[in-house]
Formats: structure tokens, sequence, C-alpha cells
């Protein structure tokens, strides 16, 4: 039988199978959110169960996150870790695009699974563990003070706070090194994709557009493409090429 990567390819179809039921459950949990219900709660699911079908996108996106996550990370910690986040990620992305609100469960959740591996890491070295600890207050803190300060140049909210709570978790997850580069990748996302919205919408500048889903898009980024390839990128794009 064939290997990928040192890995039976029995492992990649059973983890992509994983993967898709994952990403099924993933859009219930976007239905509660989006509908403010409990996600546990037995009403929530039986009216689930009458208007829901399958949700092709988010099962083929989830399956094929977690095959490219094994060949990335074979069978290790960071391959549980981030199994157990692109979900969130991908709610995060689907709740806040729809209603521009990214729920405190959710956020509450990505931090509560940063921390438990925080302490699994900090076990085997102290300083990994003040390292994500320091992340979740550099990414906290720069997207606070961002809002902070667009708040009292503008007068009204620059970034919404669960984008700062967002940040602040992920910071758990990923570090102080790689949660700079989320922030940095997620604002040159955020200008490129908004520059192209305005200008479909004939340059009218109506409409609120939520900043999740480019953080979102730069936290996969970083996940799955090597953190000096990514800082090679953003030096080339921020000195002009001359990096």
């Amino acid at each position: 039988m064939a290997y990928i990567n040192d890995i039976h390819i029995l492992v990649y179809v059973a983890l992509a199978f994983i993967g898709g039921i994952v990403g099924q459950f993933v859009d219930y949990i976007n239905v509660a959110f989006l509908n403010d219900r409990k996600i546990l709660e037995k009403q929530t699911l039986e009216e689930y169960k009458k208007v829901r079908k399958i949700n092709y996108p988010i099962i083929i996106i989830n399956a094929i996150a977690y095959v490219v996550l094994l060949y990335n990370f074979k069978i290790s910690f960071n391959l549980l870790r981030f199994s157990i986040l692109i979900p969130m990620l991908i709610s995060a992305f689907v709740v806040d695009y729809k209603i521009q609100i990214i729920p405190n469960r959710l956020n509450l959740s990505i931090f509560e699974t940063g921390l438990v591996f925080a302490f699994i890491f900090g076990i085997q070295n102290l300083n990994i563990a003040k390292d994500m600890m320091l992340g979740m207050l550099v990414g906290g803190g720069i997207f606070l003070l961002i809002t902070l300060i667009g708040g009292a140049i503008a007068g009204k909210e620059a970034m919404g706070l669960g984008d700062v709570k967002l940040m602040g978790a992920l910071g758990l997850y990923f570090g102080v090194v790689n949660i700079i580069i989320i922030s940095v990748l997620a604002f040159l996302i955020g200008a490129i994709i908004s520059i192209i919205i305005i200008i479909a919408r004939k340059n009218r500048k109506d409409g609120y557009i939520p900043f999740g889903p480019f953080i979102v898009l730069a936290t996969v980024a970083t996940i799955f493409i090597p953190t000096n390839t990514l800082f090679t990128f953003l030096m080339e794009v921020f000195s002009l090429g001359l990096y």
C-alpha cells in the first residue's frame, strides 16, 4: 500500500472522513450561533435536523484542511491542536461574515484549548509556555490599542471587541512572533480585499466589512505556510522588493 510523507494513505482517508464529519458539525454550530441558540440544547438539534442539509463546502474545506495538516505535521501535538482550531476558525469566518459578530463562546473555546496546549508544551519547555502567554498579551494588546486609538480619532469603534478577544486567544495558540505575523498579514489581506469590494460597489463606501474573516485567512496561512516564508514575503511587500 502507498505511503505519503511516511504516512499510510489509509490514515489520510480516515482523517479526511473525520474532517468531513467535523465540518458538518461546524455547520450545526454556525446555525446555533446565527440564531442565538445554545449549542447543547435539544431544541437546537431538533430544529437543525428539520431545516438543514449536508453542507458540502464546509465538509470539503475541513476534510482537505485535515489532510494537509497530517501531511505537514504528521502524527503530533501540532496535528491535534490545529485540527481543533481549524473548525473554530471556519465558524468564526462564517458567523462574523454573516452577522458581524464573533461569539464570546467561540473565542473562549479557542482560548481554553490554547491554554491546555500551552500547559502541555510548558511541561516540555517552560519557555514555549511563556512565549504563548506573551503572545496572548501581544495579540490582544495590539488590537485593543488599535480599537482605542481608532475610537478616539473617529469617534466610533475602529474594530470590534470580538476581534480583540480572537487575537488574544490566537496569541495563546501561536506565540509572539507568529501572532505579529498574523496581525500584519490580516491587515494586508483586509486592505486588498476591501479595495476590491469598494471598487466592485462602484466606489460606494457604505456597508460594514467585518475584520474577523481577514484574521481567519491570515491565521490559516500561518498554519500552513512556514514562518520564514511568510516573514520574507511580508518584508518584500513592505520594503517594495528592496529586502
